[in-house]
């Protein structure tokens, strides 16, 4: 090839409007309305023309326009309006010094950047977003997807195809990173034995960076080129490519940029190889071993875990780790078999996968599910890691999940928030004593509100469906009939999601000839629009989108059935803010917290779903339905069958006659009740400034405060507890429990006490490093096991009989009747350990068994 020089145009702006650039290129705008309203005004159809994105729009405006612009007072008086709602949002204050960092595979921002799949890259997105809203002093990493996601389009057949636009991003609100010369900022990964070279990108998330990593350089191999390709693209060999760039080149990228991260926080497992980076660093800064920087280091690591099923856990053979990190370990100055030990359950089976998760887990102080169930989840499926702990014990708690509620809510119904809210709900969408004001908003207003939304909707969808027809070829007549599909006077159902088998997609069509009575219904008819993508291996997926697509086109009611290509945020935000119900019913325990339905809450749109994920916690019979009752099943035929009956008599009995009775005024009184209970109760529960705020009064700032006390001249307390659980592991085999004694009557009343004594034998282990406790609770009738235990802390009394045989005494107060039990445990204790569990060492009464507790029943 010719040595091509590069050089970069960029929009030539009247010197009036030249902080339209600083606008454009500031993702703020994204969720100011007016200032959308403003680049709206510039050019309304080269607003769509170039999918919502104003820097582009901005390069192909012509001078004409901008002239006129520049001399149209009420548009200098919009701009400066803007201009001052944006100056005074960017002069507030970070609320600390110490930086939080947080690594994702994936960020949805907006539909003009798409580097994002779907729920995890836009739960990220909308991270940024509301820890901008709340002045967190958090900075974004991800990778720079020359491709991205695919793009969906469906042959004749309604097979899914996809392809891969390459992204500009010199025309999108992305900045390549400069030094003070002019030189783009890059920094060296070794990847595989290969020097690859990195630049950095930024994207201004209002106060927050969001820094992306870029190998599509000339100076890199093809191959290396390629990482940066597509998300989720090729095998595990360019998986684990990604996850060392987005890990170790990600804090990398930090270091280069003289950001000196204080907590690191990993959205799911993809980052986790960044925990085995920043411990290496530090050993290298301060001269420690593997284990006291590990000590150091872990305690400000936050980890969240998004799936609830082992297969969507990424791990990799051993195989494929010893090519990428053979020599890595040695600088981290451990064995190979050790390093490969933080990836797996059992450290003595060499054939097993290196887990990310596990990895992430044994690196961090802190994981979390998603919604309170998903934590159960995960207690479950993770308790291997911590043996001889009572799942409920297994340290992963729950941050249930939200949205960024501005980014989501329709100008109609933002104007009336403005009326009836004050201005102070778009400070804090998270406080429900402001939006228990939605209960003054007049009923008609809502209603009008709502219904222009559902035309909106419809319009849209004819417009994609034509799109969509005259993409496959079809001729003028059959385009025509784009026309007339769906109703904007009808009752609207909305699914838009990822297309995996277990979302189940097709439960609507159960029963074929039930939904058609139900959809065809001449007095109470309803429509449903679907959409969404099937990953491009998962012909499963692919197959559930092809029935839905021959269902539609072989019935009578097709005109109430659509199904719109590419889901994406645009087409997701025009179906929140215009269904009436959004339906979503997952096999239950198996969606982690699931999103979009909280998008549909500040819209007024209802949910009807299976009781898993965040509608555990956000339903109740006034704010929507819920199909079933929470059940399992072991039988998937067996439960598909029931739920899909569930659902159809919940639209025959409750959904369709409620949202079709209304008063001579022709409003539903009661379906417009439900959207007030649903948008004032449950609506600022589900945001993620209540999220942000919880991670960073939960997590965020123990982290801070771990890495203050960790992280002094010498790191002389990680040292000292490194060294310390280095010594009481090698020496905990020599703890047991001698002799459990009861101090009380056989009998007992609820409210005394159930005193018991032990003895321990600790070996060469002091009293003062372990604690000593009861675990008790009522006996599951079934197992004859302790069901919902807890523990109650002994008492040191002294010396027993035999040389470093210890007493300890506690008491167990009654609280319930019948049956129950206890049994007594030991753990290691350090007060600068910030996890009881995290020696992850424990020894039971009975030889490491927790035996079959003593017979004593609580009488009343």
């Amino acid at each position: 090839m010719r040595n091509v020089r590069t050089f970069v145009v960029v929009p030539s702006l009247p010197a009036e409007l030249s902080r339209l650039n600083d606008l454009a290129q500031n993702l703020w705008w994204s969720w100011d309305h007016d200032c959308v309203n403003l680049f709206r005004r510039l050019d309304r159809e080269l607003w769509e023309e170039c999918y919502h994105n104003p820097v582009k729009m901005l390069g192909k405006i012509s001078q004409e326009r901008l002239e006129a612009a520049r001399q149209d007072l009420g548009f200098i008086s919009h701009m400066e309006r803007v201009l001052d709602c944006f100056d005074e949002y960017m002069a507030k204050p970070l609320t600390s010094k110490e930086v939080t960092v947080y690594f994702s595979a994936e960020f949805g921002l907006n539909e003009c950047l798409p580097i994002y799949s779907g729920g995890l890259g836009i739960l990220a997105g909308d991270h940024l977003k509301s820890a901008s809203d709340l002045s967190l002093n958090l900075v974004g990493v991800g990778l720079l997807y020359r491709q991205g996601y695919f793009s969906q389009y469906l042959n004749a057949d309604g097979w899914q195809q996809e392809s891969y636009p390459e992204n500009d991003f010199f025309n999108m609100p992305v900045e390549l990173m400069k030094w003070e010369d002019g030189r783009p900022i890059r920094f060296h990964i070794d990847i595989g034995g290969n020097d690859v070279v990195v630049q950095i990108w930024r994207v201004r998330v209002g106060r927050i960076s969001l820094y992306l990593l870029d190998t599509n350089l000339r100076c890199n191999r093809i191959e290396d080129r390629q990482i940066t390709s597509q998300l989720y693209g090729g095998d595990s060999n360019m998986r684990i490519r990604q996850e060392i760039l987005l890990g170790i080149g990600g804090f990398t990228a930090m270091k280069t940029l003289m950001i000196e991260p204080t907590v690191c926080h990993m959205n799911e497992g993809h980052a986790a190889f960044m925990s085995l980076e920043r411990v290496r660093r530090l050993m290298l800064e301060k001269k420690l071993n593997f284990h006291q920087a590990r000590e150091a280091t872990r305690v400000a690591n936050v980890f969240t875990t998004h799936t609830p099923v082992p297969a969507g856990h990424d791990a990799f053979s051993p195989a494929l780790m010893e090519k990428y990190f053979k020599t890595y370990h040695a600088e981290l100055g451990i064995s190979w078999q050790e390093f490969l030990t933080f990836g797996r359950v059992n450290p003595e089976d060499i054939h097993a996968p290196f887990s990310m998760t596990n990895l992430a887990i044994k690196m961090s102080n802190s994981c979390n599910g998603v919604s309170k169930l998903h934590g159960e989840v995960s207690r479950h499926m993770c308790s291997n890691l911590w043996p001889g702990v009572p799942v409920e014990e297994v340290p992963i708690d729950s941050v249930t999940n939200g949205i960024h509620v501005k980014s989501w809510l329709s100008y109609e119904m933002a104007q009336l928030f403005d009326r009836y809210l004050g201005p102070d709900w778009r400070e804090r969408t998270d406080r429900k004593e402001i939006f228990q004001h939605v209960d003054e908003i007049p009923d008609a207003e809502l209603w009008r509100t709502h219904e222009r939304r559902r035309e909106r909707l419809v319009a849209f969808a004819r417009r994609r469906m034509r799109m969509q027809m005259a993409h496959r070829g079809v001729g003028p007549t059959e385009l025509s009939t784009a026309d007339e599909v769906l109703d904007p006077e009808v009752l609207t159902i909305g699914f838009a999601r990822r297309f995996a088998t277990y979302k189940r997609a097709n439960l609507l069509f159960s029963d074929r000839a039930r939904l058609e009575k139900i959809l065809g219904d001449p007095e109470m008819p309803v429509q449903i629009i679907f959409a969404g993508k099937a990953h491009p291996r998962d012909n499963e997926g692919k197959d559930l989108i092809r029935e839905i697509v021959h269902y539609i086109q072989n019935t009578r009611l097709r005109n109430k059935i659509v199904f719109l290509e590419n889901y994406d945020m645009n087409v997701a935000r025009y179906l929140v803010q215009g269904v009436d119900v959004w339906l979503n019913n997952p096999r239950r325990g198996m969606e982690a917290s699931g999103t979009s339905g909280m998008k549909v809450l500040g819209n007024g749109g209802l949910n009807a779903s299976i009781l898993d994920g965040w509608w555990c916690e956000g339903y109740s019979p006034e704010v929507g339905w819920a199909i079933g009752k929470g059940e399992s099943y072991h039988d998937k035929n067996y439960e598909d069958e029931v739920e899909s009956h569930a659902l159809y008599n919940l639209l025959e009995n409750e959904i369709v006659p409620t949202f079709y009775d209304v008063g001579k005024d022709k409003l539903p009184r009661k379906w417009i009740k439900m959207m007030k209970e649903s948008i004032k109760n449950i609506c600022p529960e589900f945001s993620t400034e209540r999220m942000v705020e919880e991670y960073d009064s939960r997590y965020y700032g123990k982290a801070r405060e771990n890495y203050s006390k960790f992280f002094d001249k010498d790191c002389s307390k990680a040292i000292v507890l490194s060294d310390w659980k280095q010594g009481i592991s090698d020496r905990w085999k020599e703890v047991r429990i001698d002799k459990v004694e009861l101090i009380s009557k056989n009998e007992l009343q609820v409210g005394s006490d159930l005193e018991v004594r032990c003895q321990v034998y600790l070996g060469s282990i002091a009293p003062s490093d372990v604690v000593v406790e009861l675990y008790q609770g009522p006996l599951g009738q079934n197992n004859g096991e302790i069901t919902n235990g807890t523990s109650v802390p002994m008492n040191f009394v002294g010396q027993g009989g035999a040389d470093n045989n210890f007493v300890f005494n506690g008491k167990i107060n009654c609280k319930y009747t019948g049956l129950c039990g206890f049994t007594v445990r030991v753990m290691p204790y350090h007060q600068d350990m910030s996890n009881r569990y995290e020696t992850r060492l424990i020894t039971w009464e009975n030889n490491d068994q927790a035996p079959e507790p003593a017979s004593l029943e609580c009488v009343n």
